[in-house]
């Protein structure tokens, strides 16, 4: 049996509750459905993050407070103009599943391969 406590989210703690709070929608965590004729035969299906779901494994990535900063900015910008509710775990989730499937389809053109082949 687990020991470990569970505690609401910031954005339960400090939501709106009056008559003139703004409705914020949740992010989807079911991947779109693609169009029946849209999708090539021989093409590879599109990779999705997990989205809200019991994570088994478990990765620690170290950050400079620079790009911790532009994570939280980026989030932030998605909650107040799109009224997209993500977390940086979902955020990163979302940026990794993006990158891999470009890397799927373009392979030595895609944008991972350019990126570390500049540095």
């Amino acid at each position: 049996m687990s020991r470990r406590v569970s505690m609401p989210a910031a954005d339960d703690l400090f939501r709106r509750t009056g008559e003139k709070s703004t409705r914020v929608r949740a992010v989807p965590d079911a991947p779109a459905e693609q169009d029946a004729g849209a999708a090539a035969s021989d093409a590879p299906a599109e990779k999705r993050p997990s989205g809200r779901v019991r994570h088994d494994e478990k990765m620690t990535v170290y950050v400079t407070s620079e790009e911790l900063l532009d994570l939280e900015h980026t989030r932030l910008t998605l909650r107040r103009e799109h009224g997209l509710v993500v977390d940086r775990g979902r955020l990163v989730r979302e940026a990794v599943a993006m990158v891999l499937a470009d890397f799927e389809r373009h392979g030595d053109d895609s944008a991972l391969v350019r990126r570390l082949t500049d540095g």
